[in-house]
């Protein structure tokens, strides 16, 4: 690390690559990088290729990538507007990282599957029945004493 440069700590809530990660750990980032890759698309291109984004999303993701620099936006003046999406040189140097990543998932989706499947198994029916922590606890205590002074109501009304 060069003299009078920060030091950076995504573990810190303030820093900035800790906004990075979450940009690049996206599912939206991910997949519009990905659609990217081969070359600028429009904005219904890139709407296609990436299925259940909506438009609000792919807009949003697309302005926070090319705020960080990582997509340009080339509007072409002929009518109607004509914009293009490309990754940048920066954006370009995500496709190995992301490329990695989706071969591990290729590579252990049948992994995950199992393991959801016997996660699911192992916790059927306690879904059902709420957690209960200190705060529940106070609430049960609670709720029986309720329950408590409406059953001493209904006696003493009874006699």
């Amino acid at each position: 690390m060069s003299e009078g440069q920060p030091e950076w700590n995504p573990y810190l809530k303030e820093c900035p690559t800790r906004q990075v990660l979450d940009r690049i750990g996206d599912r939206w980032t991910v997949l519009v990088v990905g659609a990217l890759r081969d070359g600028p698309l429009r904005y219904t291109e890139l709407a296609r290729r990436i299925e259940g984004v909506s438009q609000k999303m792919l807009t949003a993701t697309l302005r926070a990538l090319e705020r960080d620099g990582l997509v340009r936006r080339t509007v072409h003046p002929v009518i109607p507007p004509h914009v293009e999406y490309e990754l940048t040189d920066l954006g370009q140097t995500l496709l190995p990282p992301l490329d990695a990543l989706e071969a591990w998932a290729l590579e252990h989706i049948s992994d995950v599957l199992a393991a959801r499947k016997r996660y699911d198994a192992a916790t059927a029916g306690k879904a059902s029945r709420p957690a209960r922590g200190p705060r529940d606890e106070g609430r049960a205590g609670v709720q029986a004493g309720v329950q408590r002074s409406q059953r001493n109501s209904e006696q003493r009304t009874d006699s």
